[in-house]
């Protein structure tokens, strides 16, 4: 998938991009039925909140030595719609995967995402340059009432703002304060829904600030999310490093797989 001159100028200005259905209902069907096998083992990297212990957030289902490995995430995380994408956007055929999550919003009980910039926590990792992007999919339709994702146009082009620790949810992690994020809100474009259908794509800047909301809804919101790097950019090393699930150690260039690989599971 090549992009036009107009997509990637619109990415440089806003700070993400949206492909509506990307990947077809066959694939989605195969994804969302390994993410519902997977979340069922007991493994690190697997995050649950709630009474009944429901799956929040997965990691690492992109690599084979690990007990949350897929082939069809795998074969997602290497096809020219996801990775293909990510290296126009970041000018470099050699990228890794800094981390692959699945985050899992279940109908009514599925909670927030503070606003927040990928980057606040991936510096921290020991990462230097700001020069990452995310490709999300969505394993099912997409609402405001279900607690889609929201961004906020041209955030990225602002820089990183001074994280504070967020640990009032059961993934924690490294979130914008508010009074920051109203800040920018006076000044930029109103936040977008990225609202959208099982197989749509948003691809975003790690600077560019992003939430999103409780799940009010009676449908489940599951979205993947696919960190890429430049290889030259990987982590240095640091005091207390976060697990490999999350701050991938493996910085080898990664490869493309056949565009249907992930209904085909053609690996070679």
């Amino acid at each position: 998938m090549i992009l036009t001159a107009e997509q990637y100028d619109a990415y440089i200005r806003d700070g993400f991009l949206v492909f509506p259905e990307l990947f077809d209902q066959a694939e989605v069907n195969i994804l969302r039925n390994e993410a519902d096998r997977l979340r069922q083992i007991d493994a690190e990297g697997i995050f649950r909140e709630g009474n009944d212990g429901m799956a929040k957030t997965m990691f690492r289902m992109h690599e084979p030595d690990g007990p949350t490995y897929s082939p069809a995430y795998r074969a997602l995380s290497r096809t020219p719609r996801s990775l293909g994408i990510a290296q126009q956007l970041l000018q470099d055929e050699n990228l890794y995967m800094h981390h692959c999550k699945l985050n899992m919003k279940p109908a009514i009980d599925g909670t927030v995402w503070h606003w927040h910039q990928d980057f606040g926590s991936w510096q921290r990792d020991g990462i230097r340059k700001p020069e990452m992007v995310t490709v999300m999919v969505m394993l099912d339709e997409a609402t405001e009432i279900g607690g889609c994702l929201y961004m906020l146009p041209g955030s990225h082009l602002k820089g990183r703002f001074d994280p504070y620790f967020e640990d009032s949810t059961v993934y924690k992690f490294y979130a914008t304060p508010s009074m920051m994020v109203k800040e920018q809100m006076k000044y930029l474009s109103d936040p977008v829904a990225i609202t959208g259908k099982p197989g749509t794509v948003a691809i975003f800047d790690c600077n560019t600030l992003h939430a999103s909301g409780h799940n009010l809804s009676a449908k489940d919101r599951w979205q993947i999310y696919l960190c890429y790097n430049r290889c030259t950019n990987h982590p240095i090393d640091i005091d207390d490093p976060r697990p490999d699930y999350v701050r991938s150690t493996n910085w080898e260039p990664m490869t493309f797989l056949n565009n249907d690989s992930i209904v085909t599971k053609d690996l070679s």
